[in-house]
């Protein structure tokens, strides 16, 4: 079945790509999620048509990719997305998200899977990197900020991102008591089931009965001659 992605979708593909994918993973898992639509031949059409129309603002050239680096050089994307208090986002900034914004902001396009960059997931500055066309790259500046505020200083993002990191880590120890104290009560319970089930076997094993040893007939003199 062919879906067309709404969003990046990892392992998958990136938004916007037709993918083919079972009937049940598109029912159960991508389409009731909103990460994919039905790939019907009038979107597809309207898919491809936006792709060429970007198509013909990409580099072609070397010269043409100086031109387009030194331009993104100057750019900083701006993000504003919903953040939780020690600064995760509620989703990610993908690499789709960035090209669909430098196409937005500058009418240049990107090929997504050219830009170096894993989903961000955190606020922050970021400096993404590009590649524009073979030894051409360009850094741009990217801000993920948290919706309806401003990033604040980086030693205060760095101590959120340390909180975060030891909550975490001590939720994992947590975690990994709660294991260990589960498998050494079922240690024990298999241990006195086990003890219980020897005894009643040596309980139920009888005594073998003695066996009276016949008694010698009595020994008849020999008749006389």
């Amino acid at each position: 079945m062919e879906v067309i992605l709404l969003q990046d979708v990892e392992k998958l593909g990136l938004r916007g790509e037709v993918v083919d994918v079972a009937r049940g993973y598109a029912r159960n898992y991508l389409l009731p999620r909103r990460l994919a639509e039905n790939a019907t031949p009038a979107r597809v059409a309207e898919m491809r048509k936006v792709d060429a129309e970007r198509a013909k603002h990409e580099a072609r050239t070397a010269e043409q990719a100086q031109e387009i680096a030194e331009l993104l050089g100057k750019t900083v994307l701006r993000f504003e997305v919903k953040a939780g208090p020690t600064g995760s986002l509620f989703g990610s900034v993908t690499p789709s998200d960035i090209a669909d914004e430098i196409w937005r902001a500058r009418r240049v396009r990107v090929d997504r899977r050219k830009i170096a960059t894993d989903p961000l997931k955190r606020i922050g500055r970021y400096s993404v990197s590009i590649e524009l066309f073979a030894d051409v790259d360009v850094e741009v500046k990217t801000l993920v900020v948290p919706e309806g505020g401003e990033l604040p200083p980086e030693e205060e993002l760095a101590a959120l991102e340390a909180a975060e990191a030891e909550a975490a880590s001590a939720a994992e120890a947590e975690a990994e008591v709660e294991h260990v104290e589960a498998e050494t009560a079922i240690a024990e319970v298999l241990a006195v089931v086990e003890t219980d089930t020897e005894g009643e076997s040596d309980a139920d094993v009888e005594e073998s009965p003695e066996v009276d040893e016949p008694e010698h007939e009595e020994q008849l003199p020999p008749p006389a001659a």
